[in-house]
């Protein structure tokens, strides 16, 4: 498995990044400029939140030969390219009203939330990723660690993309309102990077009664 895990992080962004780019591509009929805007939110906060909790919290590591202290360099196309080519298999472009906007938000926090907590629970069950929490310090298994963090931040992430991708279909493409272009890309990757990291926080509080924030030792190890 952690064989797997090794060729993954190159194959995908190699591979499937293309593919996906011109998916969405095909989707959107050759508008480079709103293809770049959906991928750039993933991409961005892969490489923000990832690098801050292994090299400034020491909250995990990826254990990899290619890294920038316990980080990959390029883990934001690995993410990005995973969450962008899950997002075009579920995301069918809703109308824009509260039902639409909640069903892409559902959907989004569902497939992402799942499936990024499989991804780590056998990550870290070879090995490959090491996450110092707090059922890692209790000396839990692999489904335990990952639960403390994958289901309530990639969710999060995904409800608000789900979110995010409406509403810039709607303002971007369907009004044409390109002057909101960049307005809404900063505001979304801000959105993107502080709620899911609030999200974490607050349940790590109803679980444990801490942050989360603080890697943890394993007792007696």
């Amino acid at each position: 498995m952690r064989r797997f895990f090794s060729i993954y992080q190159y194959a995908t962004p190699a591979v499937f990044f293309p593919l996906t780019y011109w998916l969405w591509l095909n989707r959107y009929h050759g508008n480079h400029a709103f293809v770049l805007f959906l991928l750039a939110i993933p991409i961005v906060f892969s490489y923000v939140i990832p690098a801050l909790g292994t090299n400034w919290l020491g909250l995990w590591e990826i254990n990899t030969r290619v890294r920038l202290g316990k980080f990959r360099p390029h883990h934001g196309f690995l993410f990005g390219t995973g969450t962008s080519l899950l997002t075009f298999l579920s995301f069918d472009s809703p109308e824009f009203s509260f039902s639409g906007l909640f069903r892409s938000a559902l959907v989004l926090a569902s497939v992402l939330g799942f499936w990024n907590w499989i991804y780590d629970i056998y990550a870290i069950d070879c090995g490959f990723i090491t996450a110092y929490n707090q059922s890692y310090a209790d000396g839990k298994g692999a489904e335990a660690i990952a639960t403390e963090h994958a289901p309530v931040y990639f969710g999060t992430f995904g409800f608000l993309y789900g979110l995010m991708l409406n509403t810039a279909q709607h303002y971007l493409i369907d009004l044409g309102r390109i002057s909101l272009y960049w307005p809404l890309l900063i505001l979304f990757i801000a959105i993107s990077l502080v709620f899911p990291s609030l999200a974490y926080i607050g349940l790590s509080f109803l679980r444990h009664g801490h942050s989360g924030l603080k890697p943890f030792e394993k007792i007696g190890g």
